[in-house]
């Protein structure tokens, strides 16, 4: 059930609980809805978190109404690593993934996204708006050039999601400037159904609505694809050029939604 509550505030996490509170939401939606895991989910707290939390933004959505106690008020979430963050921590996250070197060499300010989520009860309505805003304050205030990150399809079957995979690949793939590629220890082709044979509106109804939604802004897809058996997903590399999105699709950016 869609939950509108007009009270929601969207801001950086500052404290721990804040922090764990973001953490039990990604324990909710994705160990508990989509069965992933990792070497530090701790199943007892009910939280999901990595070793890179410590150096990532969190950009948080608050429900003030709920309780705050029991980390329930905390109802949409957005990991963001700047290049300095990434330097601290020795890497970007997708670097485990993916081969973002030409990103990197652009001379580029780059923005990394990821763990974006929102509870279910707040799933399109107005949540997703205010998340969004608040990554467009946050982009607009750090002067970034390329967004970029990975995002998922549920699932490890390869074979089920062939046709969106092929079609991400046919009508969606990075310029060389920016095709970031799955490393090559766990590169997963894209292009296993030609074209040609693709249905198109089928296919994108496969694709996740947060790849959609940047799709819409003008975003590309790396080349290749990577398992996470450990999260139960196929990822994606996502980029967005900041220079290339008209006015349209800027205001698009500011009121879209995610997930």
């Amino acid at each position: 059930m869609r939950a509108e509550t007009p009270q929601l505030q969207v801001k950086l996490a500052e404290t721990e609980d804040e922090l764990r509170a973001a953490q039990r939401l990604r324990y909710h939606v994705f160990v508990e809805e989509l069965g992933g895991g990792g070497e530090m989910v701790d199943h007892t707290a009910r939280l999901e978190r990595d070793r890179f939390d410590p150096y990532f933004d969190h950009l948080i959505l608050i429900d003030p109404t709920r309780d705050a106690e029991n980390l329930d008020h905390v109802v949409g979430v957005y990991r963001l690593l700047r290049a300095e963050q990434a330097e601290a921590a020795g890497q970007y996250y997708s670097e485990d993934e993916y081969d973002i070197s030409v990103l990197k060499n652009s001379g580029r300010k780059l923005l990394e996204l990821g763990r974006s989520c929102v509870h279910p009860d707040f799933r399109g309505g107005m949540a997703l708006f205010k998340l969004w805003s608040g990554l467009a304050d946050f982009i607009l205030a750090n002067e970034i050039d390329i967004l970029f990150g990975v995002a998922s399809f549920h699932g490890t079957d390869v074979a089920a999601l062939a046709p969106a995979l092929s079609q991400l690949h046919h009508r969606h793939l990075a310029p060389e400037s920016l095709r970031v590629r799955a490393q090559p220890a766990h590169f997963q082709r894209m292009d296993l159904i030609p074209e040609d044979e693709l249905d198109r509106a089928a296919t994108m109804r496969m694709v996740p609505p947060l790849i959609k939604s940047y799709l819409r802004l003008g975003g590309y897809i790396g080349e290749g694809a990577f398992i996470d058996h450990a999260f139960n997903t196929v990822d994606v590399c996502l980029v967005v050029d900041m220079d290339h999105l008209t006015d349209k699709k800027k205001s698009l950016y500011s009121k879209d939604a995610g997930k």
